[in-house]
């Protein structure tokens, strides 16, 4: 089980990581014309920009505290705080009737309420 919650952890915070750097230094008007953008046409750039540290700071939260040995109930705590930004993106996404880009959050909440479960309850971090 471990193995796998290392997988999963890693997909997710490569996906975190990558959806985070683009948000930051992608000007607002190419995301707004990709697919799932639509949301950014109107949020403010600072808003983008803030949200896109937010997931990269999600993706260093999903390992750092692990490898370092360092508070590792970081993990799955990061873990439920990504789960809830899904939840708010389902919603935009539904909101702006882009429904196919929420089969990707539902995806990337189950991915975070798995290594939420698995880190708080079947293999937790042990110092």
């Amino acid at each position: 089980m471990n193995i796998a919650l290392w997988i999963v952890t890693g997909l997710l915070a490569a996906v975190a990581s990558a959806g985070g750097t683009i948000k930051m230094f992608t000007p607002k008007a190419k995301l707004a014309q990709a697919p799932g953008g639509r949301w950014t046409a109107t949020a403010g750039a600072g808003v983008i920009k803030t949200l896109g540290g937010v997931e990269v700071l999600a993706a260093i939260g999903l390992i750092l505290p692990a490898v370092l040995g360092i508070a590792p109930v970081l993990v799955p705590v990061t873990a439920v705080c990504w789960a809830l930004l899904m939840v708010g993106a389902m919603i935009t996404h539904a909101r702006d009737g882009e429904y196919k880009v929420i089969t990707a959050n539902v995806v990337y909440l189950a991915m975070a309420v798995f290594i939420a479960w698995g880190r708080f309850g079947l293999e937790p971090f042990t110092a």
